[in-house]
């Protein structure tokens, strides 16, 4: 492991209220485990992360390559990266970017792995979607894997209950997950849409409970917070445990059954962090994201996704103070662009997304300079089979009213 002796004095964590652990002092995205990770190296050689021409190298590789690459820069991005990107968003609304331009080659996905596939879904066969690290994936989207979601459904099967069970996956998952869903008539949802997917999976799906993937805290705050179910209609399956851990009953009886997955950035965030919070900053607002703990979403006062996030701080009148419990890259992002109001993370410690951190400068420069050249690296390609049911899946979220 790599250890970073100046993230403990870095100005701009100390803005955000953050004080990082020893252990906090890892230099996220960096370092790698050939022997569990994909595709860490890089058929090339990478320039040196302490190049100081980096950010005029890659000015000058998008400027050769104008109208033929379009970059997408997801939020929790680093701003490094965030600087050269044409659109910045959230996951779904990069991938509907990438579609609304034909005209460009290739598409220069600054996000992660499951992103970029869904941008491969829905943009045109002579586009070529790449991303810069193949080692920036989602640990979310990791914990559910096809294998193990056909697992699952034959347990429903086994169980009764498959017949009138409607999968629901967030976006945040592989397209091989999005092709199961597509497959058993399902829906896609993001974390703005959640609560209506689930609207039409009860109601126009005709649905007497949902396999809601992979995500369990979206899920669960969804049904639970929005649609007034109970916490005893909602139901774990542990893919590591034999028929999920769940009983035949459990299943029969439940309205949600939410698989055990969580993202590992939002599941840190503990209901001690917002009271924490509240005793060293009186009279502050706790904004969280829907993918926190249950815990933390009851006591937060506004709950939201990231774009919600966004306009909630950019609206509020100068001097509000917030406490936002999202990625520490668009916290840090937002308390610079508002200089006049109090904004913080919502945990002491330092929480970026590893695998985001994986786009840095060094890749994104190796990455467009290869296209200048007439080489395309790390380009993401759906299989045709697979990217048909996963756009059927997402073509029934977008017809959602």
């Amino acid at each position: 492991m790599t250890i970073n002796p100046t993230l403990g004095r870095d100005p701009a964590l100390a803005q955000v209220g953050v004080t990082p652990s020893p252990l906090a002092l890892l230099l996220l995205g960096r370092g790698s485990d050939p022997a569990s990770e994909r595709g860490v190296d890089c058929p090339g050689e990478l320039p040196p992360a302490a190049d100081p021409t980096l950010a005029a190298r890659a000015a000058a590789a998008k400027t050769a390559l104008g109208d033929r690459v379009f970059i997408l820069g997801h939020h929790y991005q680093r701003d490094e990266v965030i600087a050269f990107a044409d659109v910045t968003g959230d996951s779904f609304k990069l991938a509907q970017q990438a579609a609304a331009r034909p005209q460009a080659e290739a598409i220069v996905f600054c996000g992660v792995h499951f992103m970029a596939e869904s941008a491969d879904i829905l943009t045109g066969a002579h586009q070529r979607v790449i991303l810069p690290d193949l080692a920036a994936g989602c640990s979310m989207a990791d914990m559910a894997t096809a294998e193990q979601v056909e697992q699952a459904w034959d347990d429903l099967l086994d169980a009764g209950v498959a017949a009138d069970t409607v999968p629901v996956s967030y976006m945040n998952s592989s397209a091989a997950i999005k092709a199961f869903t597509g497959r058993h008539d399902g829906t896609i949802c993001t974390s703005s849409n959640a609560r209506r997917a689930l609207e039409w999976a009860f109601g126009e799906r005709g649905g007497a409970r949902v396999l809601f993937l992979p995500d369990q805290h979206l899920g669960r705050n969804t049904a639970v917070g929005e649609l007034g179910m109970t916490e005893a209609d909602c139901v774990v399956y542990d893919p590591h445990r034999p028929g999920g851990g769940l009983t035949h009953r459990q299943l029969r009886e439940a309205k949600m059954i939410l698989w055990r997955g969580h993202c590992s950035v939002h599941g840190r965030f503990t209901r001690d962090s917002v009271d924490e919070v509240r005793a060293r900053i009186p009279g502050i607002t706790v904004l969280a994201h829907p993918e926190c703990r249950r815990e933390v979403v009851t006591a937060a006062d506004l709950v939201g996704s990231t774009e919600y996030i966004i306009s909630v701080v950019d609206a509020a009148p100068a001097g509000s103070a917030f406490a936002i419990g999202t990625e520490l890259n668009l916290v840090q992002r937002l308390a610079k662009r508002h200089p006049d109001k109090t904004i913080v993370f919502l945990d002491r410690t330092v929480c970026f997304c590893s695998t985001m951190n994986r786009i840095d400068m060094p890749h994104l420069v190796w990455t467009l300079e290869s296209l200048v050249r007439g080489e395309t690296v790390n380009q993401i390609a759906v299989d045709r089979d697979v990217a048909t049911f996963a756009r059927k899946a997402l073509d029934q979220m977008l017809a959602l009213p």
